[in-house]
């Protein structure tokens, strides 16, 4: 049908689709994002970018900075020196000892490389090619999984990682090496690994290993030890252990053959190398001396104190700061005071009953070697051993070896620590271990410088240091500081005191309070001086009372012996004070009353050498110079406050020298020296002192119970602990000097009758130790005026020194010169003039 009009299609099939035309980036992307080669790319990169963020979540983040390494210091353990410079202790948990790379031999670094990494200086700090290898071999491997990590690779494990066993683990060591290969350099980086890899005996380093296996240092190993140090860091205490030795030669052979296929030693060299036996030695201690226990063990409690135990307390601990300590120890005198104060306390010991006072460990299986030698008990007196009562008259030693027993107390039972000595062959005889305890310290007086310290009777059997951590009554060693008072307080060394009966009301919660001397009678008045050379208590209470004893509790404050309160039991030693501090206290009294601190470090060093303790020293560099090089001498000035009046120091000092010429020290007058000291037995007895030395030497001791008790009526200070001061000074003191004890500047020193205190004209002293005629120092204007003559001490009995007649003495009396007090007035300014004066 002609002009028909045709519908149109049905719109809903039609779709519109608008385009606005953009510009620019936004527009480039919607033409690039039409193409799907392009969307596959942008998805690839979406998702590798969440793996690596998701990488770097799971094991780079929080990862250690490598950088760090560059500034590492391995710990070290701390060095413990003598008086001499020598060391003769550590402190260390672990052996290490550090060296440079130049330090390590070539031969001993390729024996490394070849059980380690043999490519290690050529990859970048990932062995690929080795990992490929250990990744097919675990695989078709039904074992243990092997390892490709390089050396770079297990020094970012032993020092910026944990030992945890996992992929994590070995994933963050990947990224770690090639850290550390970007921040340090092949040389850098093999010596942190040679000196910090674990190498078995507690060695770290392989220093520290050449010296536990084979007892040499690095540069002393042959070819055949070196091999067997680089097969340590696989399993190094496997291979260190004598019963794994067809083992440890194996793998060792296996190394040498690698070091021959890298062309690194020869054939000969070969065959003569894997022909040796291992050649380690037995596990043996640290190689120092074994002397100063107590003195080394009061050193490390002081260095904890100031710089910290381990390394997470500050870079100078004592464990890992590799410190350098300079004691003022002389070995000498720290073994002579060792072996006086063991003998005194056996002499003491001798004849009373055995006791097990060492300890008991269970030996009721096989394992009680393990913890017999996990006590660490020890005895190092003449051939004595420590060991443990099996039962059945054997003994066992930490070693795991078993001897017999010739006999023994019937107090012993099996598990007793007891201490033996042997009879030859496997038997063996039991001794006993005091169980008396006791302390000593010897110092120098004229710095406060402690030369030696002994504690008990062994460290390792008991640590407890009762030199210095026992607090004990001082007994009469502290009279000499309450007449130090006194004289302070307008007394004499020839003041009369009444040695007589003496009671003081207390209050009424205490009472009345009555004073005895030692052997319960009194002896009237008498002077000072010999209220102090007989350890006179009613003597020494009216000296305190009369000088106020606060002032007295003042001195003892100020010496430092302890604060206690204002009680006249004080004065005569009821309070509790330490050894250290007595004898710190006498030192101050030969120091002319000049303060001094006992010190028992000279100087501290960290690991390069600076000082670090204390903290404004100096080195003196002329000090120790050969000859005089014409300039002026090195001079010191004294330090410290002036704690007491010099005379006053000097005065009692004099005094104490009577002690040992007529009191109760006599023990000690054929050392034939100046010497000046104090006995001291405290109430029950339960302690016996002596405290006492000459001007360059001071030392003291106390012997007691530690658990104080009884020690038996004939027990003093000058029958037991006298004696125990004696065998020390007579060999220390031996090569010393007869210098006698410096008086100061202003002291007059007079002749006086000991017996009166009377002042004495025309007798002069005598050699005697008991001769009527002494001299006597006093302060300005307060000397005796009353005097006694001759005749007076003829007609009593005593016999004074005369003086030898001279030529001018002859025409003196010839030509009538006056012979009274006038003419012994002139002798006494012509003695003076002839000693150069008055000291």
């Amino acid at each position: 049908m002609t002009g028909a009009v045709i519908p149109p299609e049905d719109s809903s099939s039609i779709s519109y689709k608008l385009k606005r035309d953009v510009g620019g980036f936004v527009g480039r992307w919607q033409i690039w994002w039409q193409r799907k080669r392009f969307r596959w790319v942008v998805y690839a990169a979406g998702v590798l970018m969440l793996f690596l963020a998701l990488f770097w979540a799971v094991f780079a983040r929080n990862l250690p900075n490598a950088e760090a390494l560059i500034e590492y210091e391995s710990p070290l353990p701390t060095v413990v020196r003598d008086v001499n410079g020598e060391p003769f202790q550590s402190y260390a948990r672990e052996r290490r000892v550090q060296l440079e790379y130049a330090d390590f031999p070539r031969l001993l670094i390729r024996a490394y490389l070849a059980a380690e990494d043999k490519t290690f200086f050529s990859h970048g700090g990932i062995d690929y090619p080795g990992i490929a290898s250990a990744v097919f071999a675990n695989i078709f491997s039904s074992g243990r999984s092997r390892g490709a990590s390089t050396i770079t690779q297990q020094v970012a494990k032993n020092l910026l990682l944990t030992n945890e066993y996992s992929y994590t683990r070995k994933v963050k060591e990947a990224i770690l090496a090639k850290r550390i290969e970007g921040a340090l350099t092949k040389p850098q980086i093999l010596s942190l690994y040679l000196n910090e890899i674990a190498l078995g005996r507690q060695s770290f380093g392989v220093e520290a290993a050449a010296q536990a296996y084979f007892g040499k240092s690095v540069d002393q190993l042959v070819l055949h030890e070196m091999a067997f140090l680089a097969i340590l860091p696989k399993a190094p205490e496997r291979y260190g252990r004598a019963k794994n030795v067809d083992a440890a030669i194996t793998r060792r052979n296996w190394v040498l053959g690698e070091m021959f296929a890298n062309g690194w030693i020869t054939e000969t060299q070969l065959t003569q190398a894997r022909a040796q036996p291992l050649g380690l030695i037995k596990q043996r201690g640290t190689g120092y001396k074994n002397i100063g226990g107590y003195f080394t063990e009061e050193v490390r409690r002081e260095l904890i104190e100031k710089f910290g135990e381990t390394d997470k307390e500050g870079p100078y601990s004592v464990y890992a700061g590799g410190l350098w300590v300079r004691t003022s120890m002389h070995p000498e005198y720290q073994k002579l005071t060792t072996q006086a104060l063991r003998d005194g306390l056996l002499r003491y010991n001798a004849g009373k009953a055995w006791k097990a006072n060492m300890g008991t460990i269970d030996v009721s299986d096989d394992n009680w070697a393990s913890r017999f030698a996990s006590t660490n008990i020890s005895i190092d007196y003449a051939n004595w051993r420590a060991g443990v009562a099996l039962g059945k008259n054997r003994v066992g030693f930490a070693d795991g070896s078993v001897g017999l027993l010739n006999g023994g107390p019937a107090a012993m039972r099996a598990g007793d620590v007891i201490a033996v000595v042997p009879n030859g062959g496997s038997s063996y005889s039991v001794r006993t271990v005091p169980e008396v305890g006791g302390g000593m310290v010897v110092q120098n007086p004229l710095n406060g410088r402690v030369l030696a310290v002994q504690g008990g009777f062994d460290n390792r059997i008991s640590s407890f240091n009762r030199a210095t951590q026992a607090q004990r009554q001082p007994g009469s060693t502290i009279k000499p500081f309450v007449y130090a008072t006194a004289l302070d307080n307008g007394m004499t060394p020839t003041s009369i005191i009444v040695d007589g009966p003496y009671c003081v009301w207390q209050g009424a919660s205490l009472g009345q309070k009555c004073f005895r001397n030692f052997s319960g009678s009194g002896a009237g008045p008498q002077t000072m001086r010999w209220g102090l050379e007989q350890s006179r208590n009613l003597m020494t209470v009216r000296a305190a009372a009369d000088s106020g004893m606060d002032n007295v509790t003042d001195t003892f404050r100020a010496m430092g012996i302890g604060d206690y309160p204002d009680y006249l039991a004080y004065a005569l030693g009821a309070g509790d004070t330490t050894v250290l501090k007595m004898v710190n206290a006498y030192s101050m009294l030969v120091n002319h009353g000049r303060e001094l601190k006992p010190t028992l470090i000279d100087f501290v060093q960290n690991r390069n050498g600076k000082v670090i303790l204390p903290a404004k020293w100096k080195p003196c560099k002329r000090c120790r110079a050969k000859d005089w090089d014409g300039k002026p001498m090195p001079r010191f000035v004294a330090t410290g406050k002036q704690l007491m009046d010099p005379i006053t120091a000097y005065q009692t000092v004099h005094m104490l020298e009577g002690v040992i010429q007529r009191g109760t020290a006599t023990i000690l007058r054929d050392l034939d020296r100046p010497l000046f000291g104090k006995t001291g037995t405290t109430t029950g007895p339960t302690n016996v002192w002596f405290i006492g030395g000459s001007p360059h030497l001071v030392a003291g001791l106390y012997l007691g119970y530690d658990q104080p008790r009884n020690m038996g009526g004939y027990a003093q200070g000058g029958s037991l602990a006298a004696p125990v001061f004696k065998q020390f000074a007579r060999t220390a003191m031996a090569g010393m000097p007869k210098t006698p004890f410096v008086a100061p500047y202003g002291t007059r020193l007079v002749r006086i009758d000991r017996k009166s205190g009377k002042r004495v004209y025309g007798s002069w002293p005598g050699d005697d130790p008991k001769s009527a005629v002494i001299w006597e120092a006093f302060k300005a204007e307060t000397e005796p005026k009353r005097s006694i003559r001759r005749e007076d001490l003829e007609a009593r009995g005593d016999k004074p020194k005369k003086k030898k007649s001279s030529s001018s003495d002859s025409s003196s009396r010839s030509s009538g010169t006056p012979q009274g007090p006038s003419a012994g007035t002139k002798r006494d300014q012509e003695f003076i003039q002839q000693e150069g004066g008055i000291y």
